[in-house]
């Protein structure tokens, strides 16, 4: 299977820049897969759409402000990406810089000295003089998408994090969720549904494009998650309704602590049965995803008609509800 089988054509000015002026602001493309329907619909019209039969499972990972620019010892500009901390001063993190830093060199973001311990892969291992936790909220930034490109500003911190974020640990938010206010939570609550709760801590590598020409070679980075008992329990004998492919992946997964699942067409879904997501990248492991769960040629067919029809795409656009 070829990447380039997962590309469309989007006008860059469908690429949504900033937020709705409300986060229920958001339109709904629903999304029927056993027929191929389509409708329009608003965001508002989705607690309408879920009763007593399903559990609605929402990821409540934190956005942490990751991104911190700093300088090497020599002058140099650097920016590290913290993907993980490991404990209260030793992260793995991304950097960017003119030159790859040398192993045990330093870098300093302000007045806080981070050595670079070793090269893992992609990422480095470095050492903050200071607990890290409070370095990011002191001096990082939040970590928008790419596409996005105003720096992050006040209403950033704020509408680029669900309101029921709870774990700090994602270095991106997981969109689907953006789009709820208390309200809608409480309409879906009074229709009887239930509201379940797992973790799932975004990674960098949901930024990083494909590096191969064929879907099966690529391998997907590792993400840490969890899942209380409490909403395995609350799974039994529902319909299943995964709010964002961040949910939808950890309950997939068949390991308990990390996930690599990289979900394409071919995949045997055992959990989900509707998924509430945003527009994804072309030739994104993400637009593989959706369509795995709803067949390639219907998500091709949404697609197109999400942009005769003047949808926003990505993280702060509009929504897609996929039934199965």
């Amino acid at each position: 299977m070829l990447v380039s089988e997962f590309d469309y054509d989007l006008p860059p000015e469908l690429i949504a820049q900033h937020p709705a002026p409300s986060r229920t602001a958001s339109r709904l493309l629903h999304l029927d897969a056993a027929t191929g329907a389509l409708r329009d619909l608003a965001f508002t019209d989705l607690p309408g759409l879920v009763d007593a039969r399903d559990v609605v499972v929402l990821n409540d990972t934190r956005v942490v402000k990751a991104r911190l620019a700093g300088r090497k010892r020599s002058g140099g500009k650097i920016e590290l990406f913290v993907e993980r901390t490991l404990g209260a001063r030793e992260a793995l993190a991304l950097i960017k810089a003119s030159h790859a830093p040398a192993t045990g060199s330093e870098v300093l973001v302000d007045d806080i000295a981070i050595t670079i311990e070793r090269r893992e892969g992609e990422l480095y291992r470095v050492r903050f003089s200071q607990d890290i936790d409070g370095v990011l909220e002191r001096l990082g930034a939040v970590p928008l998408p790419p596409y996005i490109r105003h720096a992050p500003a006040a209403d950033d911190v704020e509408r680029y994090q669900t309101i029921y974020a709870a774990a700090p640990g994602a270095v991106a938010a997981p969109t689907a969720g953006l789009h709820f206010d208390q309200e809608t939570l409480d309409k879906i609550h009074r229709r009887g549904a239930t509201i379940a709760k797992l973790t799932l801590h975004v990674g960098f590598g949901t930024f990083q494009p494909l590096r191969t020409d064929v879907v099966e070679e690529h391998r997907m980075h590792k993400e840490r998650f969890s899942i209380p008992e409490a909403t395995h329990k609350a799974l039994i004998g529902k319909r299943v309704l995964a709010v964002g492919t961040t949910s939808l992946r950890a309950l997939e997964s068949t390991t308990e602590s990390e996930t690599n699942l990289f979900i394409y067409p071919g995949f045997q879904f055992r959990v989900v049965n509707r998924l509430l997501t945003n527009f994804h990248l072309p030739k994104s492991t993400l637009l593989m995803l959706v369509s795995a769960f709803a067949g390639t040629e219907n998500i091709r067919k949404a697609y197109r008609h999400a942009v005769e029809k003047r949808y926003r795409f990505f993280s702060y656009g509009d929504a897609m509800l996929i039934e199965r």
